[in-house]
């Protein structure tokens, strides 16, 4: 990594979600359900390629994991793998969301004016050195990751008299940005952390009202991956090698 100014010690990772979207893989039921960010990728789970591959390569040794569903499997995996890395873990509800996670983990085992904060089912490789700054020179509580947006159908162009001249089979648009569920945050963001529910929902509008909110747009040569199905999950195992290099 090139040194930037800003360094950023210590991450919080959400793990806690049941990915019910995933299909067996959630399914409490089924002997294959595990932590969504447990799920496999190329022989390693993925929370182990973020704290590996992301985050100690910019030198971040302090990571709080937010846990929750099936909790034990990700406290037995990282109590024997810390990766280098001290691993506290903090346990919250599934039902408290992401308000209830964060404001939990934060009060807990964080000290530190500024942090990296995720969702645990995130892949990136993105420069956190620049994030940092970026974040600084905003001068505001949390700055969110933005990221051009997948559209998940067939996009239709139609020109004169609804004749449809083109069709765009799940482009990526550029000109809508979404949250990459990757943050950073000022401490001063436990005065605005809900005890339930989502911080979507509550926090971020609450700081976007105050001017206090800002987006660092994702650059062109970095990639970023969720893994929200099984369809996300199989791009990942196949992009994995490529994304760090």
């Amino acid at each position: 990594m090139n040194g930037m100014l800003t360094k950023i010690k210590t991450a919080v990772i959400l793990a806690g979600g049941a990915g019910t979207r995933m299909g067996n893989y959630a399914d409490e039921n089924s002997e294959r359900a595990v932590p969504k960010p447990m799920l496999e990728i190329a022989g390693k789970p993925l929370l182990h390629w973020t704290i590996e591959k992301w985050l100690a390569r910019h030198d971040i040794r302090h990571i709080v994991i937010g846990v929750a569903y099936r909790k034990e499997f990700i406290i037995n995996y990282f109590s024997r793998n810390a990766l280098g890395t001290k691993i506290d873990f903090s346990e919250h509800s599934i039902e408290g969301e992401t308000g209830e996670g964060f404001r939990k983990a934060i009060a807990r085992f964080v000290d530190d004016d500024i942090f990296l904060a995720m969702n645990g089912d995130e892949l990136t490789n993105l420069n956190i050195y620049e994030l940092a700054d970026f974040h600084l020179r905003k001068k505001g509580i949390a700055t969110v990751v933005a990221a051009p947006c997948e559209v998940p159908y067939g996009v239709l162009e139609i020109g004169m008299n609804c004749n449809i001249t083109g069709f765009l089979e799940k482009p990526v648009r550029h000109d809508i940005l979404i949250s990459a569920g990757v943050y950073i945050f000022n401490h001063e963001i436990l005065d605005y952390l809900p005890l339930k529910g989502r911080i979507e929902d509550i926090t971020f509008k609450d700081l976007a009202k105050k001017g206090l909110l800002a987006a660092y747009t994702l650059p062109s040569d970095k990639k970023w991956f969720t893994v929200n199905n099984p369809k996300q999950l199989a791009i990942a195992e196949r992009e994995i090698h490529n994304l760090w290099g």
